[in-house]
Parts: structure tokens; C-alpha cells; sequence
């Protein structure tokens, strides 16, 4: 099994920038992407940031040239680097191991003040 713990959110000004960490133990070799989803109040768990093992990227069209999403596979970490923050980018974060089963982390609040 794999276990995913996060870190890094917070409280932030719009046009700051918060890194987000995630870190995978037990059974990493089985993990093919990581990424980063989010959840705001009332809506639906959307895609943030996506990269496989060998290093593609995606990104949500709303966070393109903002954020940016790397992996250190030695670690077995993904960082989530978030630039030029928006009060619209005030949700819960998940980070996702996409394994044998998708797994899910606990979450973690980033709040941006406008």
C-alpha cells in the first residue's frame, strides 16, 4: 500500500506563493503519476497538476504558468510550487498516487486573501 502525507498550506496575500509537498511511503514502486487536486466549497475535486514517473506534466488551464508541479523519485516526493496566487485558488489540496488503486492524502487548506 501506498500512504501519501502533505504539507505546506496556509494563509496567503493574492500574488504570494505557498509550496505544497507531498511525500509517498510503503509501496512507491507501484506508483505511475502523482499529482495535485483541489476542492473548493461547494464544488467538485478538480485536477491541479499532474506528472508521471518519467516526468510529464499537466495543468489545469486556470493554474498554467503559475504553478508548477516536479517530483524527486529518489525521495518519492512532489512539490507543488503555486506563483501569483489568486482568491479564486482558496480550496482544500489532495495529493494523489495514481498505484494499482488511486490513493488520496488528507488534505490541506490553502486560503489566499484578497
Amino acid at each position: 500500500q501506498v500512504h501519501l502525507v502533505e504539507s505546506g498550506g496556509g494563509l496567503v496575500q493574492a500574488g504570494g506563493s505557498l509550496r505544497l509537498s507531498c511525500a509517498a511511503s510503503g509501496s512507491t514502486f507501484t506508483i505511475n503519476a502523482m499529482g495535485w487536486y483541489r476542492q473548493a466549497p461547494g464544488k467538485q475535486r478538480e485536477l491541479v497538476a499532474r506528472i508521471t514517473s518519467g516526468g510529464s506534466t499537466n495543468y489545469a488551464d486556470s493554474v498554467k504558468g503559475r504553478f508548477t508541479i516536479s517530483r524527486d523519485n529518489a525521495k518519492n516526493t512532489v512539490l507543488l510550487q503555486m506563483n501569483s496566487l489568486k482568491p479564486e485558488d482558496t480550496a482544500v489540496y489532495y495529493c494523489n498516487a495514481r498505484a494499482v488503486l488511486d490513493v488520496w492524502g488528507q488534505g490541506t487548506l490553502v486560503t489566499v486573501s484578497s
